[in-house]
């Protein structure tokens, strides 16, 4: 089928583009990703690319129109092929009935539309989905709604790293003239978890609330698929149901070292039930967890030693943002080892002692795992779906191998992350229900670190970007930042990553005060294709730490008024 060639829209601002010229003539062959013509807007002049190989077979609008955006300019297709003509409808089209979004396989009428498998971030918010939607819905979870984010992960790591920003704040108290006769303090372990299960319990109930409210059936078990696509409950109740949202989330990953199954070993799941701060913590892995919790308990008393196995901690942030946290994390007394390949555990006098290649042996009290996470498969049973390394395999429509079945969230392993899961647990349920339409655009998903200060995150890093783009980089610091610096928080940057062409902003990165609220903004300005040109038309807010992003998109064309002129 012919696919139709467009004026795009390249920015908020764009209501139409001059064609400058067609590259190619009707009936040349074209590649995906070849340069089909050039359009001029009133900013700047760009390249509209094949989006797949074919014929180019008509072309609508010639060199020097001007034309609308979204206006069908060509069409390409197969060699030969009639260009569709307004009102037609292809003949396979006009005579089959619509597609229906049920596919009931001889269900009874007492079925469920949907059963979710699992209650965490993607499951919960599938089952809401569906209910709004209308569907019957089921949700099984075999522990406590809200899955690990909210009971075992980023909730109460967050619990945690605000008591060690009181903790920092207090430090800090005398430089801001409040006096404080005593600055000693020691963390009650027993009163923070319970400070931490109040915080748990309270948002657990509030999604037990929601399910109650949109009639969802919760079912505590756990729940595997059957051979005709109906779920058992451990292993003895029926489920009959015409869809099934398998959302089973992820388990901590092990790895096969000699000591590792020390108790002294903790995964993340038993350091956050943990009664005391240990005198010093070895954390296995340099990624978000371990560097979250590092943070906490080093803030808390504990001597802190990260054994990474890559060049730089939480390597998946941009390496500029990764250098300056890992200088400020050992200014404040963190051990980092980057390029450190554990060798052994070893249990001796109620301590660890850690070897690692190339280095000295570590003493440790606790040692806490955490290389991350896989997908996990127990709801599976008798189904046998595409697996790619242990992740189940999906489609755009987060449906897998196995139609009829979807699995979003964790356990497909594309992007975990709690947020990236509640839009796949959406998209899953609108498909389920209406039929494959909606999409999960995950590639601008933020990402945050919450660390003193935090880090985030959202599109391509300054090292990707080069690989594809000719990249102008703009850089402003919080030192240079009123409310920052009124603030005692004046460490970081905002570093924005543009194409050097056409000012599209190609990733944010933060390191500073309220970078995990700042980079939702950047988020919606790359999503909305905005350009850097355009966001300057914007106001932000004075003083407020936002300032510090409109400077940084400022610097991309070396236009910031808060930084000296460059020479």
């Amino acid at each position: 089928m012919a696919l139709e060639v467009i004026m795009p829209k390249a920015g908020v601002d764009m209501t139409e583009g001059q064609i400058v010229q067609w590259n190619k003539k009707v009936g040349e062959f074209v590649k995906e990703g070849e340069i089909l013509l050039e359009i001029m807007t009133d900013k700047v002049s760009m390249e509209l690319e094949a989006e797949e190989d074919g014929y180019l077979i008509a072309i609508l609008k010639g060199d020097g129109e001007t034309v609308p955006v979204t206006e069908v300019i060509g069409y390409l297709g197969e060699e030969g092929e009639n260009i569709p003509t307004a009102g037609a409808v292809a003949p396979e089209a006009s005579q089959a009935p619509a597609a229906s979004a049920s596919n009931d396989d001889g269900k009874s009428d007492d079925a469920f539309d949907i059963v979710v498998i699992g209650g965490g971030p993607a499951g919960y918010v599938a089952a809401i989905k569906a209910a709004q939607l209308g569907g019957k819905v089921a949700l099984v979870e075999k522990s406590e709604l809200g899955g690990t984010c909210l009971n075992r992960g980023c909730i109460p790591t967050k619990t945690y790293l605000h008591n060690a920003e009181i903790i920092e704040n207090i430090g800090h108290a005398a430089n801001r003239g409040i006096v404080i006769e005593n600055p000693n303090f020691t963390v009650d372990m027993d009163k923070l978890l319970e400070t931490k299960s109040k915080v748990v319990n309270t948002l657990v109930g509030g999604v037990a609330g929601l399910l109650r409210s949109y009639g969802v059936t919760v079912h505590k078990g756990v729940g595997t698929i059957t051979k005709d696509k109906n779920v058992l409950v451990n292993g003895s109740e029926l489920l009959e149901t015409k869809k099934i949202i398998l959302a089973g989330g992820s388990k901590v990953s092990k790895i096969n070292v000699p000591g590792m199954e020390s108790p002294l070993v903790m995964t993340s799941d038993d350091i956050l039930e943990m009664n005391e701060v240990p005198e010093s913590l070895v954390i296995i892995g340099g990624g978000v967890v371990g560097i979250e919790l590092g943070q906490a308990f080093m803030t808390f008393g504990s001597k802190v030693t990260v054994i990474e196995m890559m060049d730089r901690i939480v390597p998946a942030m941009d390496a500029e943002v990764s250098k300056n946290l890992r200088l400020i994390l050992e200014r404040k007394g963190m051990t980092i080892l980057t390029g450190t390949k554990l060798q052994e555990i070893i249990e001796e006098n109620g301590q660890l002692r850690i070897k690692v290649e190339g280095k000295d042996d570590i003493i440790a009290s606790k040692a806490l795992l955490s290389i991350g996470r896989v997908p996990d498969l127990e709801g599976i049973g008798d189904v046998e779906f595409e697996l790619d390394r242990g992740r189940i395999k999906v489609n755009e429509y987060m449906e897998t191998s196995v139609s009829g079945i979807y699995a979003p969230g964790d356990i497909n392993g594309t992007k975990m992350l709690a947020h990236a899961a509640f839009r796949m647990g959406e998209v899953a349920a609108e498909n389920a229900l209406k039929g494959n339409h909606a999409v999960a655009k995950l590639n601008l998903t933020p990402a945050a670190i919450y660390t003193l200060p935090e880090v985030a995150a959202v599109g391509l890093t300054e090292e990707q970007a080069r690989e594809k783009y000719d990249v102008a980089i703009g850089k402003f610091n919080f030192a240079a930042n009123g409310r920052a610096i009124a603030s005692d928080a004046a460490q970081g940057f905002v570093k924005v990553i543009a194409d050097k062409k056409y000012g599209e902003i190609l990733g944010v990165h933060i390191i500073g005060p309220a970078a995990a609220e700042l980079i939702n903004e950047a988020s919606s300005i790359i999503e909305m294709e905005i350009t850097v040109e355009e966001m300057l038309k914007t106001i932000h807010g004075h003083p407020t730490y936002s300032e510090v992003m409109y400077e940084a998109f400022a610097d991309v064309l070396g236009m910031a008024i808060h930084s000296p002129k460059k020479k």
